[in-house]
């Protein structure tokens, strides 16, 4: 069995930080195929956690 894995969409203005609903401005996929949004303030936080548990980080330009 061959798994494809599709590009995360773009973030939009509509996307919101699940830690307290400002602009997300990271997206962290996690190894379990769940997905968290952070504000850059909440990115900033968490960002070391996140990748210590290998989840994959994304911004958009």
């Amino acid at each position: 069995m061959t798994t494809t894995t599709l590009p995360a969409p773009a973030l939009t203005r509509l996307d919101r930080c699940d830690r307290c609903g400002a602009a997300a401005q990271l997206r962290a996929i996690l190894t379990n195929g769940g997905e968290l949004l952070f504000c850059g303030h909440h990115a900033r936080v968490h960002e070391a956690g996140l990748r210590a548990v290998g989840a994959a980080l994304s911004t958009d330009p």
